[in-house]
């Protein structure tokens, strides 16, 4: 065999040996490929599967609906109403058969002649979702009754919000106006938000109910920091409405908007941008942001702060060789903030378009307007008829309808629960399963009573979880602040989005490949919880 034809065959068997292995390396990585596969399938198997281990709970509402025939506690917006502000009996009923029924063709018909205003989605509380628990499967606790002293006392909470909305909040302590406000919110007979032995203080007044909402400054560090965005930061300075401005106190200009008809007048902003300083400036952030805004910030904020911040129970925390991002990093934060926000979204539209169907603070407001007026009696309580809040707002107003902080009023969608607090719930509990709680944010800072500048806080330190619990409050207060949510609308409005976040994150608790421990987080409540592998130990410490 001459030379050159042993070459071309050694070359024959080499090509035929590269051949085999490309073949062999192909079949291992297609083996690879399906065993992940089956993996993959497995994990949302066991996902689907443990829909039916939570068992849904009973759902009961305050039976407001059934009570009264005029349907005086029930919201009806872009429905016909009588002069009263009263819907049409007959047009609710089809609401209610069509809302029951699921029929989206029945929906389309029912609204005022006048109206211009849509109802918002009321089908999303029929959808379903592919991961978490299903919307319909959680419950929270019924609405106070329309005639009660809860309903009395937050009603008291919203006019003195309307009343104090231009006050800074570092005036608080020394400003007449909230002293008024704290007696008159005293003597009703539940008062309302954290008390200390049972009462309101300066400290206290229009904030929620965990923890970190006492400590520290009125509002959130989160609505106050520069926020990094990639190569420049965002300033959280902004033009916001003059003082003195209050929508809906006519009576005329409150039933057109009931009917569904677009407001006349328009907000009037101020020219000078200033930073967050009181309920009117943070009732119109609110209104602004889209849903995961803040807490896109926070955790932007946050992330600066380096490994620290971090859980601890983060796999990447401190390595020197390998960092998060598709899992444990920002990537992975802000996949789930989205996907807790929209969960949680469908959660509140099943309660509030299935379940309560609550009237929103302006109806409520007008009650008590027509029943001063001797139009209409709808036994609404003296305590409330009779307070320094409502007297103080009809001698201005020359009607004791509840002022409302946006010219069109509510959305066109039933009260309870507030969806910005649902979001904010579910939002906040992504945030502590992926941040260090007890971090301490470096150089706390609280804006001027002028909003222009900000100063530094020197009180008590200002941890993560604190901060971030402050921020869901204060995103579902500012709600209230602007008239368009009770306080109960907010607090369980948390707690539902709260219970969502926390059954998304039982479902990707079985996703990640590196060592991990579950993630670990404080619940709105205080209690401590451990997710992992799909189940919550709510006694983990």
């Amino acid at each position: 065999m001459d030379r050159r034809r042993f070459l071309g065959m050694s070359a024959g068997v080499s090509a035929a040996l590269l051949a085999a292995d490309s073949l062999r390396a192909a079949v291992l990585d297609m083996s690879e490929a399906e065993q992940h596969q089956r993996t993959a399938a497995k994990i949302r198997q066991q996902a689907a599967a443990s829909q039916l281990t939570v068992r849904p709970s009973e759902q009961v509402t305050n039976g407001d609906e059934q009570r009264y025939p005029d349907k005086r506690a029930s919201f009806s917006k872009t429905l016909p109403h009588n002069d009263l502000g009263e819907v049409v009996p007959a047009a609710y009923s089809k609401l209610v058969d069509a809302l029951m029924r699921g029929d989206p063709d029945s929906l389309r018909g029912l609204r005022s002649p006048k109206a211009e205003v849509r109802l918002a989605n009321p089908m999303a509380a029929y959808a379903y979702d592919l991961a978490g628990v299903d919307a319909h499967s959680t419950a929270i606790g019924m609405p106070p009754p329309f005639e009660g002293h809860g309903t009395a006392s937050e009603m008291g909470e919203l006019y003195w919000l309307a009343l104090t909305a231009d006050v800074p909040y570092r005036e608080y302590e020394s400003d007449g106006l909230i002293a008024a406000a704290i007696a008159d919110l005293n003597a009703l007979s539940g008062p309302i938000g954290p008390t200390v032995s049972g009462h309101l203080l300066p400290g206290t007044l229009f904030r929620g109910t965990t923890k970190g909402d006492l400590i520290g400054p009125h509002l959130s560090q989160f609505l106050w920091r520069e926020v990094p965005l990639g190569s420049t930061e965002l300033d959280q300075r902004a033009r916001y409405p003059v003082p003195g401005q209050s929508f809906l106190v006519d009576y005329q200009e409150w039933l057109a908007c009931q009917e569904g008809v677009k407001p006349k007048r328009r907000l009037v902003l101020d020219t000078q941008p200033h930073y967050l300083r009181s309920n009117r400036d943070l009732a119109e952030y609110v209104r602004r942001i889209f849903n995961i805004q803040p807490y896109l910030n926070a955790a932007l904020v946050a992330l600066g702060f380096g490994d620290d911040a971090l859980s601890p129970v983060n796999p990447y925390r401190g390595s020197l060789t390998e960092s998060g991002g598709l899992t444990f990093g920002l990537e992975n934060i802000v996949s789930l903030l989205g996907q807790a926000a929209l969960i949680a979204e469908k959660a509140a539209w099943y309660q509030k378009w299935l379940v309560h169907r609550r009237l929103r603070p302006e109806a409520s407001g007008a009650r008590v307007h027509n029943q001063l007026t001797g139009r209409k009696s709808y036994d609404i309580l003296p305590e409330l008829l009779n307070s320094d809040a409502v007297h103080r707002l009809k001698a201005a107003n020359g009607t004791a309808l509840l002022p409302l902080a946006y010219p069109g009023g509510s959305p066109a969608h039933p009260s309870y629960p507030s969806a910005h607090a649902t979001v904010a719930g579910a939002c906040a509990t992504v945030l502590k399963a992926f941040l260090n709680e007890d971090f301490l944010i470096p150089d706390p800072v609280q804006a001027s009573a002028t909003g222009l500048r900000l100063e530094s806080w020197t009180g008590a330190g200002l941890t993560l979880g604190n901060e971030i619990n402050k921020l869901a409050s204060n995103v579902s207060l500012g709600r209230n602040a602007a008239g368009v949510h009770y306080r109960s609308d907010s607090l369980q409005g948390l707690r539902l989005g709260e219970e969502h976040a926390i059954r998304l994150l039982c479902d990707y608790s079985r996703t990640y490949p590196e060592h991990f421990e579950g993630f670990v987080l404080t619940r709105l409540t205080g209690k401590r919880i451990r997710i992992t592998n799909g189940e919550v130990q709510e006694s983990w410490q």
